[in-house]
């Protein structure tokens, strides 16, 4: 089992949960492959049309930048932590 947390802006999409739990490991991708069984609009938030993650949107496997660690077949061992975070932009 793997934990997700997700942020303020995008609890909407889960009915205000901040944490979900998926039965996926392996990879960056089987999670959000995961998420979006589940949770279809906030794989839509997280991943673009070709399952790359969108530009403004980090994710982060036990604290670590997955896109440091190969993006989405960065490895995710089972009982990880991951974190959905998207850019705040302000001015």
């Amino acid at each position: 089992m793997v934990t997700v947390l997700v942020p303020g802006p995008l609890r909407g999409e889960v009915g205000g949960a901040s944490r979900l739990t998926v039965e996926a490991a392996g990879s960056v991708g089987a999670v959000l492959d995961a998420l979006a069984d589940s949770w279809p609009r906030l794989a839509r938030r997280i991943r673009d049309e070709q399952g790359e993650l969108r530009r403004y949107v980090n994710v982060y496997v036990d604290g670590e930048d997955c896109r440091h660690a190969g993006g989405v077949a960065a490895p995710v061992a089972d009982g990880a932590e991951v974190q959905v975070l998207p850019s705040v932009a302000g001015g």
